[in-house]
């Protein structure tokens, strides 16, 4: 029986052991990792390849390979349609080109056999991004081709140095939607060569650039004018909302406020209620840089909306975040 037990210990050892080890002394939990900042900016970049997609404004030719007396030219309307002979209206604003022309040979097929629609742009109207901030000439910089950083700025005129010469911005941020903005360390990026610094833009992206002394934090999600807001010495919480036109419909009655901070992946959350507290109001202090987001009502998306803040958004921060919500 003694021998039979020694066996039996000898067997059962080696796993004793490997507990009583784990138990001891707890794994080490793997780091937090935080994405490359120049890794964020590619994800952020359209593909170079990537096919334009007619908007409203845009000014079409439709050909007809056949039928020259058919040739049409159009406007795509501020409701993003054209109106074509006997089909009537067609929605074609967000198609490709190869996308609308079978979208009007479909509609026309029922009065015309074998029709074969082919698009052009004439004259592009809708591809556009808004340059805000300290530039020559701000507002609506218009493009045939795809929109690009360096041009968007260039062409609404860079501040000049005392020399007179075009200052590159330290940094400026691109503000896409209501719900993605990125930072980009221009210069930098500039001064080392690297493309990125001319970061292809999707139409309708605003691109602000903050003067060398100014202080401003992003009001994204459910507000009425999403973008950048400069903070001042009065600035508070309920003011910068204000300025950013105030909630809309989708945020619901007493939406939770998110206010992240890109820097160092850390947020916080807001009751709207404090909002009316004038003493809790004051309590919140708002940094320069930061996010205040203003998610629909529900939360229904939180994990949705946090990943797409920040670029350093730290995965363990999104993870406390979602739960406690």
């Amino acid at each position: 029986m003694r021998l039979l037990a020694v066996c039996a210990l000898a067997l059962l050892w080696p796993c004793l052991h490997s507990q009583a080890q784990s138990q001891a002394a707890p794994p080490t939990p793997d780091p937090v990792l935080k994405p490359n900042p120049l890794e964020a900016l590619r994800n952020f970049e359209p593909a170079e390849d990537e096919e334009y997609r007619l908007g409203k404004g845009d000014e079409i030719v439709i050909d007809f390979p056949g039928r020259a007396e058919m040739q049409a030219k159009l406007t795509i309307g501020p409701d993003g349609r054209i109106t074509l002979p006997l089909a009537g209206d067609l929605m074609v604003s967000g198609l490709t080109r190869t996308e609308a022309a079978h979208a009007v040979s479909s509609a026309l097929e029922k009065y015309y056999a074998h029709l074969e629609a082919q698009i052009t742009v004439s004259k592009y109207t809708a591809n556009r991004v808004i340059v805000l901030g300290d530039v020559e000439h701000p507002g609506i910089v218009t493009f045939d081709g795809a929109p690009t950083l360096l041009e968007a700025l260039t062409r609404s005129g860079l501040v000049t140095d005392p020399k007179k010469s075009p200052r590159i911005p330290e940094r400026c941020a691109v503000y896409r939607g209501r719900e993605q903005v990125v930072w980009v360390d221009l210069k930098a990026l500039v001064d080392s060569g690297n493309p990125l610094a001319d970061l292809r833009l999707r139409r309708d992206d605003v691109v602000y650039v903050p003067n060398g002394g100014e202080r401003f934090v992003s009001v994204l999600g459910e507000v009425q004018h999403p973008g950048a807001i400069q903070l001042t010495s009065s600035s508070t919480l309920p003011s910068v909302l204000a300025e950013a036109g105030g909630f809309t419909e989708k945020a619901g009655n007493t939406p939770r406020i998110q206010i992240v901070d890109p820097k160092n992946g850390t947020s916080r959350l807001i009751s709207s209620r404090d909002l009316v507290n004038p003493s809790k109001a004051l309590e919140v202090t708002l940094h320069p840089g930061e996010i205040i987001f203003v998610p629909q009502s529900g939360f229904s998306r939180a994990t949705y909306y946090l990943q797409r803040l920040s670029p350093l958004f730290q995965l363990s921060t999104l993870s406390y975040l979602v739960g406690n919500l």
